[in-house]
């Protein structure tokens, strides 16, 4: 069971506590937790919950955000060998990063409807915004998570993907792409509610 994390800052906020809490427990109950870091998309900048297109951020700032972030991973889960089921942090950079953008295109973009991806509520509220609307860099941050849950269930056999409420439709497009690239295979996504600032908005890192 995998949740990602967005190297947007050098340090996690009150907000990812409650996955990372959830991804705990699943290692409580025996499963195997996986704490999945976006050293790739990290560089593209997720849209949900977003009224503005991201400041794009250079190689170097992601992978200094990333060694800021670590502790606070080792901090709630046991990555340890001998615990009962020892958490496991992976890069998606390590695998996005050798994927080429006619592959990308071929491989898993065909599988995507257009028409689909803009009734997501983080694209529609932007198309709906005249004066920011959404490069296409945003728009296909979708496909590239849902790549990320495709090549974890391939590779490590990961069945589930958690995160906040506003990552739904990420994960469910990921669902849909391990569907329909893996002869109808099943998977699942578990959402938590986001916690949220005082006038009801999304914490930003």
């Amino acid at each position: 069971i995998y949740v990602g994390f967005d190297p947007t800052a050098d340090s996690l906020h009150v907000g990812s506590l409650l996955p990372l809490l959830a991804l705990k427990r699943i290692a409580d109950c025996g499963h195997r937790p996986l704490a999945v870091i976006g050293g790739a998309t990290g560089m593209i900048g997720d849209p949900s919950g977003k009224s503005a297109e991201r400041q794009l951020q250079t190689a170097e700032t992601v992978q200094r955000n990333i060694d800021g972030q670590r502790p606070s991973f080792a901090r709630v889960l046991d990555f340890s060998p001998s615990s009962k089921a020892p958490a496991i942090m992976l890069n998606n950079a390590d695998w996005l990063g050798k994927v080429t953008f006619l592959d990308m295109l071929r491989d898993v973009g065909k599988h995507f409807s257009v028409n689909m991806m803009i009734q997501k509520d983080s694209v529609r509220e932007r198309l709906h915004n005249r004066d920011q609307g959404i490069s296409y860099t945003e728009f296909s941050y979708m496909i590239l998570q849902a790549y990320d849950f495709l090549h974890l269930f391939r590779d490590m056999g990961v069945t589930v993907q958690m995160g906040g409420s506003d990552q739904w439709g990420n994960i469910v497009g990921g669902g849909d792409l391990i569907r329909r690239c893996e002869n109808g295979s099943e998977s699942f996504g578990l959402t938590c509610p986001l916690v949220t600032k005082a006038d009801g908005g999304k914490f930003g890192k």
